[in-house]
């Protein structure tokens, strides 16, 4: 989403063509097989499994027609031995508390893979956001904080925007907190405005960590950035300004889509025009007449694929059709585990998730700190220490590849879990 919100002229939020894996069932399956690699003991996986704490709420809202609607909200905290847990909140029509749970113990591997001081946890509203007013979405966003003010906080768990949620959203949430404590405190959330207390960097910082870790890729598989041919699958905040900055370096964006379908051109595509032009909630394709299917898009020729859409886009229906050499997933579970050996037998490099998209909760961290100690850093700041951070981080990943002798994903569970378990053995909540 951008800045503000705007009505969408089309009232449904799509699915994405989204496949029915479950996404907790495939969290739960790497994370077994990941913990039997370090030869851990089961109750690390009876640990890990599942959040230490969820939350089922209601939230009733008065809406504009004068009738009451009551939403469905969720809060999942899987992990709190390395500090408060962190992660997002996002409204759409498709969340379950499935799907809540893994989003909450992917952040968890996040955290430990880029050495953050938190664990993982997530939020969401089962909402079709493209057909609320903007009273309805502040009423229904500080409603939901009233729902769950007991167990957040600064100490406790920090949201952050995340799918059809923003600055502007994290503004009203911030808000209705400070109503509730009695005292302002900034670090409550993070991904508020600027004027707020939010960071330089942190609207793009997920794209940016995407494109800091596409760099690493390039570097250590000694291949060029110009001209190299991509195609992104979702056009929201991350997915356009990931494409903008490899246009601006000199790749060539061939093809990227929104809910409603994509566009593909394989001599590159104007994407200042389509970021222009787009609407509020990242959809263009309304401007053309011809348009193709995502799954369409996915199985296109290029060099680098992009899912940065919805979880489970590239399915074993689907992997053995793909015409990429790199995978780099923006998106948080797109490739299902069955899809992953599919991948690696044809020699298709997948960069992981939990390792290629937490530019935003670094750069959340840096926020966390900032309002913690009442000093901010330029945008130049928070972009080199971003940089140097998810540069480690890959490092280290790749280091746990080699070294376990399996593929990124796995080595990226493999450290996530590592930090996770060292916390929890030193609390006594596991022996190890």
């Amino acid at each position: 989403m951008a800045d503000g919100i705007i009505k969408s002229k089309n009232p449904t939020v799509e699915s994405m063509e989204k496949v029915e894996d479950n996404p907790l069932s495939e969290f739960h399956s790497i994370l077994k097989e990941a913990i039997e690699i370090l030869r851990y003991p089961d109750e690390v996986f009876e640990l890990l499994k599942e959040p230490i704490r969820f939350l089922e709420v209601k939230i009733p809202v008065r809406m504009d027609d004068n009738t009451t609607k009551v939403f469905q909200g969720f809060r999942a905290q899987h992990n709190d031995s390395r500090g408060p847990t962190k992660g997002g909140i996002r409204f759409h029509t498709d969340v379950t508390p499935d799907e809540v749970k893994a989003l909450a113990g992917w952040m968890s591997m996040k955290c430990g893979i880029t050495d953050l001081p938190y664990g993982g946890a997530k939020g969401g509203i089962v909402c079709d956001p493209r057909t609320m007013s903007l009273r309805e979405l502040e009423l229904l966003s500080r409603g939901y904080v009233r729902a769950i003010s007991q167990i957040v906080g600064p100490t406790k768990d920090i949201p952050a925007p995340d799918m059809y949620t923003n600055s502007q959203i994290m503004a009203w949430m911030l808000d209705e907190y400070n109503y509730i404590r009695e005292f302002d405190n900034p670090g409550f959330i993070t991904g508020k405005p600027i004027a707020l207390g939010g960071s330089q960097g942190r609207e793009t910082a997920t794209s940016k960590g995407l494109l800091y870790t596409l760099e690493k890729v390039i570097e250590v598989n000694n291949i060029q950035l110009k001209d190299m041919k991509v195609i992104i699958q979702g056009f929201g905040n991350v997915g356009s300004y990931l494409a903008l900055y490899l246009h601006e370096l000199g790749a060539k964006v061939v093809g990227v889509s929104d809910v409603l379908g994509g566009i593909y051109d394989e001599n590159g595509l104007d994407i200042p025009y389509l970021i222009d032009n787009r609407d509020s909630f990242g959809v263009f394709s309304n401007l053309f007449k011809q348009t193709i299917s995502n799954q369409e898009l996915l199985e296109k020729e290029c060099d680098v694929l992009i899912p940065a859409a919805l979880g489970g886009q590239i399915t074993k229906r689907n992997a053995d059709k793909l015409k990429c050499k790199v995978i780099l997933e923006a998106a948080n579970g797109p490739t299902t585990k069955d899809a992953m050996k599919i991948l690696e037998d044809r020699g298709i490099l997948v960069v992981p998730d939990i390792l290629a998209n937490s530019g935003g909760v670094i750069v959340s961290y840096f926020e966390w700190c900032q309002n913690n100690q009442g000093y901010y850093w330029t945008k130049e700041e928070v972009d080199q220490k971003l940089k140097e951070k998810i540069s480690n981080s890959f490092n280290n990943v790749l280091y746990a590849s080699r070294k376990y002798r399996t593929n990124l994903k796995i080595a990226a569970y493999i450290v996530g879990i590592q930090a996770l378990a060292e916390t929890s053995s030193l609390r006594g909540w596991i022996k190890m």
